[in-house]
């Protein structure tokens, strides 16, 4: 579910950036009165996402509704009309921009999640997002990887306990950092460490931690560690992993596979707002 506390925030941040101070072409065109439609279509074959999102813009500007004829989540193919919005003409001009802009991006995470889920048909292994996300734009972002059919790694860095490179680095140790962990934060937390080598693997099953990432390593690789842990642990796969190599990772057994990829390097999906006619 979204907090929509926080998306109107995203939202009306967005207009602000894009709105300042109205729209001077729309303005000299459209009277404030006047009404409008317009067809929003999609122009390639994909998942819709964030069309609560899309019709949340016009709700804030006032005077506008959209008409959704597809369901979040749904496939949706080059052509398919997916809803209408109508109302005032000056409001539907103003937040176009914004509101595709968020339901492309959305809907492109969700579509390019849902085709990492589909490369692990008949797996267990879930496929999780990471903290590579928009700024200001995670709960969104994380939001359309559900609805590509992915899972949600932590939000943020008040929502787990990850020790990486650096906090290893600066303890001079897994096993060190593992045990500052457990003194100075609560005994509910899960703990996942972050290995790069079989005796990194190693010292995080003697440390006694809960999660065991593996980054950076081989199909070949990940495959001996998964022998290794043998069930001690809750088993992550990372680090370049691709659509092409998921699947390789995920085969030995891994119980989640995380890919930035999934919200920092996705291309918008393409929407249109067409069809504008006066009322």
């Amino acid at each position: 579910m979204l907090n929509y506390l926080i998306v109107d925030n995203i939202i009306k941040e967005a207009l602000k950036e894009d709105i300042p101070y109205g729209d001077i072409t729309a303005s000299s065109v459209v009277t404030p009165d006047s009404k409008a439609k317009a067809s929003l279509i999609a122009k390639e074959d994909g998942i819709i996402c964030g069309l609560s999102v899309f019709e949340r813009v016009f709700s804030i500007l006032g005077g506008v509704k959209f008409t959704s004829f597809i369901s979040e989540g749904s496939f949706i193919k080059k052509g398919d009309i997916i809803g209408e919005v109508t109302g005032n003409a000056l409001n539907i001009l103003m937040g176009e921009r914004v509101a595709l802009n968020l339901l492309q991006r959305m809907s492109g995470i969700a579509t390019l999640t849902n085709k990492y889920v589909k490369k692990l048909e008949g797996l267990n292994t879930k496929i999780l997002d990471t903290r590579k996300t928009t700024a200001n734009l995670r709960i969104l972002e994380k939001y359309a990887v559900k609805i590509g059919g992915g899972k949600n790694h932590r939000f943020s860095l008040s929502d787990g306990i990850l020790i990486k490179d650096n906090h290893i680095g600066y303890a001079g140790s897994i096993s060190a950092a593992v045990k500052l962990v457990k003194e100075n934060s609560s005994f509910v937390r899960k703990i996942e460490v972050e290995t790069e080598s079989k005796n990194d693997v190693l010292e995080a099953l003697e440390a006694g931690v809960d999660i065991i990432m593996l980054d950076n390593m081989s199909p070949s690789q990940v495959k001996e560690m998964v022998k290794l842990i043998n069930g001690r642990a809750i088993i992550e796969c990372s680090g370049n992993i691709t659509l092409d190599t998921v699947r390789d990772y995920a085969l030995p057994g891994v119980d989640f596979i995380s890919s930035g990829e999934l919200t920092h390097s996705i291309r918008a999906f393409d929407i249109s707002l067409k069809n504008f006619t006066r009322l």
